[in-house]
């Protein structure tokens, strides 16, 4: 039996030998994946959503008068509150501030949280406790303060301490609230093209093996976590120069079977699929990959943000020349990954929010556009609006998909029910 084993990993490690180590990782962990369905299971979703969604495999899919073997259909996933519900990348910077799974000395880290960050006050909405506008300096400094104490404290760092005494420490807690916090300003200050890339500079000296199994465990603890809203302060007994602030943040994670269902019926019908995430690719792949979440992405069909490395290091500057996979920069990568090989663009595209608007409807190849509907404003509410006029439209360019999200679960429905709200709405 162990050789037997030890055979099949050869084979397995020689048939991945072409990926990169993230894409072969979350192969190779994939590689027992469950043999695929066939049909498209109209579970949750809104009537008139799935039977256009049908109507496109039937007009493309194999068994279709015009389908060719030799120029498949493909599909367009957005991951992050499409695929799933709730954000990986933001579940997981939870998960790395409270199991403290980082790399950097505290010179690096420091330098890693104020790059690519303008100097200068924050917007408004991020004041502190007495008022007053929080500059990035002064939260810089509180946090590599706390950081150096965690560094020289926690064993999993350089310290002797255990974790559970560890966040007991009112440093713990300045530092926890502080970092999330400024994740939440640097975005809404300054916008993605900043925050986006700024979050994945924490895996710095970090391998891709480390981010992935760290995923993987950010996911499995959020899956069986339960959803809500929680609000955060930092530690009264130390100010520092940010003062007191405090920031939300959404627990907890869910799948969507729906969507995993549409994947495996699609690639049954002869369809490509793939994930267009403004996370980091490497990330995202555990989430997609891997049997027991029940997408079956191929690893290497996930694409993303990426970081720099050395080796199979992370650094924490941006990958140079690779596009910031959100917004345009979506777009940008599927025509230069997918179109420019294939020689068109997706059939189906899949999205909730501003970053996935372009992507959208970018392509005339396009037959439609399935929208989860997250009672947005913005270019992505424009979609939405143009949606629900076309309910119950055959030839639907734009529809619309509803959840429930106290649940995390879809309803069969276009309207939204939102955390916190008692009643269910099509439009924000």
């Amino acid at each position: 039996m162990k050789r037997r084993q030890f055979i099949q990993s050869l084979t397995l490690a020689s048939a991945l030998g072409g990926l990169s180590s993230g894409a072969a990782y979350a192969a190779a962990k994939a590689a027992e994946a469950r043999p695929l369905p066939v049909a498209l299971d109209p579970g949750k979703w809104a009537p008139a959503t799935y039977q256009r969604l049908q109507a496109v495999i039937n007009e493309l899919g194999a068994g279709s008068r015009g389908f060719n073997p030799h120029k498949r259909p493909y599909a367009v996933f957005d991951w992050d509150n499409t695929s799933i519900m709730n954000d990986t990348e933001e579940a997981l910077l939870m998960y790395q501030i409270n199991t403290l799974s980082f790399a950097m000395e505290p010179d690096r880290f420091a330098a890693a949280i104020r790059e690519g960050v303008p100097a200068g006050n924050f917007k408004a909405d991020y004041k502190n406790a007495e008022g007053k506008l929080v500059s990035l300096d002064a939260i810089v400094a509180d946090l590599a303060e706390d950081y150096r104490y965690l560094w020289g404290t926690y064993a999993g760092m350089k310290g002797s301490a255990p974790l559970d005494e560890v966040k007991k420490s009112e440093q713990f807690n300045d530092f926890k609230t502080k970092l999330y916090y400024l994740y939440e300003a640097i975005n809404d200050t300054y916008g993605p093209d900043v925050g986006y890339p700024w979050v994945l500079y924490l895996f710095a000296g970090m391998t891709v093996k480390q981010v992935m199994s760290l995923a993987e465990a950010s996911n499995d603890l959020n899956l069986g976590d339960s959803i809500r809203k929680v609000k955060y302060t930092s530690s009264a007994a130390r100010p520092g120069q940010a003062g007191v602030v405090s920031v939300s943040h959404t627990h907890g994670l869910r799948l969507t079977p729906e969507i995993a269902n549409t994947m495996h019926a699609l690639k049954a019908a002869g369809f490509d699929i793939y994930v267009s995430t403004a996370s980091l690719e490497d990330v995202v792949r555990v989430f997609a990959t891997l049997p027991k979440y029940g997408y079956n992405v191929a690893p290497e069909n996930v694409l993303g943000l990426r970081l720099e490395m050395n080796g199979d290091v992370y650094q924490a500057r941006y990958r140079k020349g690779w596009p910031l996979n959100w917004g345009p920069g979506k777009s940008e990568v599927i025509k230069r990954e997918l179109v420019a090989k294939k020689g068109y663009g997706p059939a189906l595209v899949f999205g909730d929010s501003d970053g996935d608007f372009d992507m959208l409807r970018d392509f005339s190849d396009t037959r439609a556009g399935i929208l989860v509907n997250r009672l947005k404003k913005g270019n992505i509410g424009m979609l939405c609006t143009l949606g629900a006029k076309q309910m119950g439209n055959p030839d639907a360019r734009f529809v619309l998909q509803g959840r429930d999200e106290r649940t995390g679960q879809w309803i069969p429905d276009e309207a939204t029910l939102k955390l916190g709200a008692s009643e269910k709405k099509l439009l924000a």
